[in-house]
């Protein structure tokens, strides 16, 4: 791995992987762990502004232009939209199915596929993950995901 072609990427490429990069952990964690409890709602609120900036950043990047700066891959961000939407509103509206139907969509979806897409020969991440030197982006997410460990087991051993 080489973090160089991501430090030289425009800045709206840099937002996007800071913000896409602890969704993705951050996401894998919510879906694996319990459900409706304060943490939840916590980090899911989170997740969600992480998915918007995300998102957002995606328009300012075009990389591959086939319609005016815009291609396939940014339908895509407004699926993400209108799914952070979706999940919130039917949060609200105590329909538990069309938010986890939400949720479970712009997780694969906005992050699975479109991740696999930055993965192209010729992409930024592709040269950051394929090319030479230390795998700091696998170090960090790794620390990302002992320190969310770390902490959810502090948040739920201080219950009453």
């Amino acid at each position: 791995m080489n973090l160089q072609p991501l430090l030289d990427a425009p800045f709206a490429v840099q937002i996007h992987v800071a913000a896409v990069l602890p969704a993705s952990v951050l996401g894998a964690y919510i879906l694996l762990n319990r459900k409706g409890t304060p943490v939840h709602r916590l980090l899911g609120k989170i997740w969600m502004v992480l998915m918007v900036i995300t998102s957002i950043s995606s328009f300012f990047i075009h990389e591959i232009n086939l319609f005016y700066g815009f291609s396939p891959i940014h339908l895509l961000s407004v699926f993400v939209l209108v799914g952070v939407w979706r999940a919130i509103s039917s949060a609200r509206a105590h329909n538990i199915r069309a938010h986890k139907a939400a949720v479970i969509g712009m997780y694969f979806g906005g992050i699975g596929i479109a991740g696999l897409f930055t993965l192209i020969p010729g992409r930024i991440m592709n040269a950051v993950v394929f090319s030479g030197g230390p795998s700091w982006i696998l170090i960090l997410t790794l620390l990302g995901i002992a320190g969310t460990v770390l902490l959810q087991q502090r948040l739920t051993t201080r219950r009453p």
